[in-house]
This record gives structure tokens, C-alpha cells and sequence, in this order.
């Protein structure tokens, strides 16, 4: 039988370990080192040279795909993302530096409704699960900070339900230059999005679409969604 004084340094152990894990995973993809697109071992080969459970594992995991070093694949495995501080690298970096916030928003308009339309044609029935729980994380996020990891993670749900690899690459391109247009062009006047948020209800409205394989309702709504963003952000469509 465990007593409380086990119980409580079992408590105190486990944010440690959750710690230790995430700091192991960041080591393994930098030392290797690995490229953005690369897919990390299968999850049964990480536990054995970390050393870890699964449970911590996943949490590990967790933690990295909302900072957004890397991403998930139902059935495919894990992948590394590109760089984690909004500003990426190389041609993308280049590419970022020549756009306003505007024509990048009007980029999306041209790309995100069609990766939903094909999410409502394509989406598996854990990739609709994959798009609520972005959902739901990105509603009660506690800071703006959150709600735009999780609004990401929410968006990329919708590339990932496609089940097409072209187009996810192509939403993680737009995605990076995305947060590098936009880095220091967003003011907020509140620590964490109000419960009328409008993006909440333009997100039901998408997954909705997509749950119900409506490819034009779901294409309408994210078209919808992009230019509702763009217009209260920077005042244009």
C-alpha cells in the first residue's frame, strides 16, 4: 500500500518528469539534427532510448505540437515543424519580409477555403475529433498567447483532414510566413479573447461544414472566417 508520504513525492516527480521528457525531445531533434518535414521515431522506439512511459510521452508530445515544433499525423506518424518563433527561415524568411499583412491575409483567402473544401470530402472520423478538440482548447484558452497556438492547431486539424500531404505542406508554408507577416502587426487590448470572440462561432460554423461533409458550406464559412479575421485585425479584406 502507498502512503502519503510516497504519494506526495510521487506528485512532486511528476512535473519534473514531464519537464525532463519535453527537454529530451527538444534535445533529440536538435542534435540530430532534424529538418523541418522530417518524422520523428515511431512513439514505441522514443520510450526505450528516453526512458519514459507513454502517458509521459504523450504529454511530452503534447506539449511540443502546441509550441509548434512539431506536428501530428494520424497514422503517419510525427513530424518536426519549422522554426518555433514565428520567423522563419531561408526563402520563407525572404518571402515574409515582402508582404504586407493584407496580401497575406488575401493569400489565405485564396488557399484556406479550399484545403476546407476538401476536408469536408475527405476528413476521417478521428480527424473531426482532431478539429473539435482544437475547438474546444482554442475556446477556453486563458490567454491570447494560447488562443493562437490553439487557433493554429485548429487550422492545421482542417489541412491535416484533407488527407492530402501537398496540401499540408502547403498550409505549413503559408502558416510560417502567417506568423512572421503578422508577428508585431496585432494589438490586443485584453489579456485573453472575450466569450463573443467571433472566431469561436466562425469555427463552429467550419467544423460544422466539415462534420457534415458539406464541401461549399464548409468552403463558404472558412472564406467567411479569413475575411471576418482580416477585416477586424487590419481593417481590410
Amino acid at each position: 500500500m502507498t502512503n502519503g508520504r510516497t504519494m506526495d513525492a510521487l506528485t512532486r516527480q511528476a512535473p519534473a518528469e514531464r519537464f525532463d521528457a519535453v527537454s529530451a525531445l527538444r534535445a533529440l531533434i536538435a542534435d540530430r539534427p532534424y529538418a523541418p518535414g522530417d518524422r520523428l521515431p515511431p512513439e514505441r522506439e522514443l520510450i526505450v532510448s528516453l526512458g519514459i512511459s507513454r502517458a509521459t510521452l504523450r504529454k511530452a508530445l503534447d506539449a511540443l505540437e502546441r509550441e509548434g515544433a512539431i506536428w501530428r499525423h494520424v497514422g503517419k506518424g510525427t513530424f518536426v515543424a519549422g522554426q518555433t518563433d514565428g520567423r522563419p527561415a531561408g526563402g520563407l524568411g525572404m518571402l515574409s519580409r515582402s508582404l504586407t499583412p493584407v496580401r497575406m491575409m488575401r493569400a489565405r483567402l485564396c488557399i484556406e477555403p479550399a484545403i476546407a473544401r476538401e476536408a469536408a470530402i475527405n476528413a476521417s472520423e478521428a480527424a473531426i475529433v482532431g478539429i473539435r478538440r482544437a475547438q474546444d482548447r482554442a475556446r477556453t484558452a486563458q490567454s491570447w498567447r494560447a488562443y493562437e497556438a490553439q487557433d493554429d492547431a485548429l487550422h492545421r486539424a482542417i489541412a491535416e483532414a484533407t488527407d492530402n500531404i501537398l496540401l499540408l505542406s502547403l498550409f505549413d508554408q503559408l502558416n510560417q510566413v502567417r506568423r512572421a507577416v503578422a508577428w508585431d502587426a496585432v494589438v490586443r487590448v485584453s489579456d485573453r479573447p472575450p466569450a463573443e470572440h467571433p472566431s469561436f462561432a466562425e469555427h463552429d460554423r467550419i467544423a460544422a461544414a466539415i462534420a457534415a461533409r458539406d464541401p461549399t458550406a464548409a468552403q463558404d464559412a472558412m472564406r467567411r472566417h479569413i475575411g471576418s479575421v482580416s477585416a477586424r485585425l487590419f481593417g481590410e479584406v
